[in-house]
């Protein structure tokens, strides 16, 4: 048996193989690491060890990704956010879903940006931060105010973003479905939707945004999903068909389904058991949106945001 100070001094050798290039070789810490072993151990020794590094450099990264992560949701930027972290839970949320800085991301309707404020400065290091939305052409509008202002909505989420993050427009990737850019199919590696399904149902543009989503994902790629949800034993009439903001889980895996996806997984991370999820107005009586102003609003404030479901799709075979 080797005694233990011979793996250190391995691991010491590497590092110094690493420092010292070799001419005409391979220096990737990587490849060093390798000459090492095979110079040094037997085959199951070197086997052991480079799933021992291969450990550590997992764990390294982990606690790095977290590490910025806890940066990004601590900065001065979000301090108007960070009182809806204990309802949204976003660490938690994206390490459900799999999502590491390195990535390519691509969130549904970003709306007011709570999500965005989070993503874009973590993804923009190592990773990519996109932005997209269903085609405005497609829907009906209010007024010509409305209208102008979501037809020009992937400009002016550039312009923002850009501004924000010292960033140049041109450089922020944005568009509606029917405007995907060439070269971005099949290069994303988690789409994400918060609490959008309801408006998707609703609209009837599920099936056209789910599409999308699996068209922009890598084979691998997987879409997460926060949603407000139903109570238990719910009707569809009640939370499919009227715009309660809520809805049922089995509609939201049948709109996947449809959409050629399948659910990997679930989770209560979003719970909230203190809502019962049956008020008339909807779930925008509850924080933030209180649509009854000061009515009951302690009642509301107490209970909090909405109880919701936290899924992750794949693509279905």
């Amino acid at each position: 048996m080797r005694r233990p100070f011979i793996k250190t001094t391995l691991f010491i050798s590497a590092a110094a193989m690493v420092a010292a290039p070799v001419v005409a070789q391979d220096n990737s810490p990587r490849s060093v690491l390798g000459r090492v072993l095979d110079a040094m151990l037997g085959p199951e020794e070197k086997a052991e060890a480079e799933a021992q590094a291969e450990v550590e450099a997992e764990t390294t990264a982990a606690q790095t990704y977290a590490t910025r992560l806890e940066a990004v949701l601590a900065d001065d930027s979000r301090d108007a956010d960070r009182a809806r972290d204990q309802y949204r839970n976003p660490a938690e949320t994206l390490a459900f879903f799999q999502v590491e800085p390195s990535m390519t991301v691509a969130e549904y309707g970003p709306g007011g940006g709570w999500y965005t404020r989070v993503l874009a400065p973590w993804l923009m290091g190592e990773g990519k931060y996109i932005a997209f939305n269903g085609d405005s052409d497609a829907r009906t509008y209010n007024s010509r105010e409305q209208e102008a202002r979501a037809k020009a909505w992937a400009e002016n989420f550039k312009a923002s973003l850009g501004e924000a993050y010292d960033k140049d427009p041109a450089d922020v990737t944005a568009f509606e479905i029917d405007e995907i850019p060439e070269g971005v199919e099949g290069t994303v590696d988690r789409v994400l939707i918060f609490r959008s399904m309801h408006g998707l149902n609703i609209g009837n543009t599920a099936d056209s945004v789910l599409k999308a989503a699996r068209a922009l994902l890598k084979d691998d790629g997987m879409v997460g999903v926060v949603q407000h949800r139903a109570p238990e034993g719910a009707s569809y009439d009640d939370y499919g068909a009227r715009q309660r903001g809520y809805m049922r889980k089995q509609d939201v895996v049948a709109m996947f389904n449809a959409a050629g996806f399948e659910l990997a997984a679930e989770s209560e991370i979003n719970a909230n058991p203190r809502d019962p999820a049956n008020w008339e107005g909807g779930v925008w009586t509850l924080p933030p949106a209180l649509r009854y102003g000061e009515d009951n609003r302690d009642a509301y404030l107490a209970i909090g945001e909405s109880d919701r479901m936290t899924l992750l799709f794949r693509k279905a075979d």
